[in-house]
């Protein structure tokens, strides 16, 4: 950074601050670089509708702290600007898909396997005679041949 210009720019306490935003800036970058190169469209073809939802909103979101962060560069208080509106919308939306990705991982209940458990759980010896001999009325009856 101190090739870039004269040391008198800029107090030199902060060089190491402009230094660490000079490098996350070039990584942001070549991200970025990266996505636009990448075609949309095939992209998407690969994805369920969940995770499209997924990369636009990351992608809105992103753009939009970008822009935020933009406008505290200009000296503009992004707080009282649309942008802020913009966030929570898409803050918003956010939640609503990690809701339905919450309701996809809970276990699900198998009403069968269930009614089986309970039954099973509650069965008495007594009863499973009484239904053995109901549903054979000749089993439990021994002849003796002698």
């Amino acid at each position: 950074m101190a090739d870039d210009g004269p040391m008198e720019d800029y107090p030199t306490e902060i060089e190491e601050n402009l230094n660490d935003f000079e490098t996350s800036l070039s990584s942001v970058q070549n991200m970025v670089q990266t996505l636009v190169s990448v075609s949309r469209s095939d992209n998407l073809l690969q994805l369920d509708p969940l995770d499209r939802a997924k990369l636009d909103l990351m992608s809105a979101y992103a753009l939009n702290s970008m822009f935020w962060m933009y406008l505290v560069t200009q000296g503009v208080n992004p707080k009282d600007h649309a942008i802020k509106q913009e966030l929570d919308r898409i803050r918003t939306y956010m939640n609503k898909v990690k809701e339905i990705t919450d309701k996809r991982k809970a276990a699900r209940l198998d009403k069968g396997a269930a009614s089986r458990f309970v039954r099973n759980a509650l069965w008495d010896p007594e009863d499973k005679k009484r239904e053995d001999t109901a549903e054979h009325p000749q089993r439990g009856k021994h002849i003796r041949f002698s």
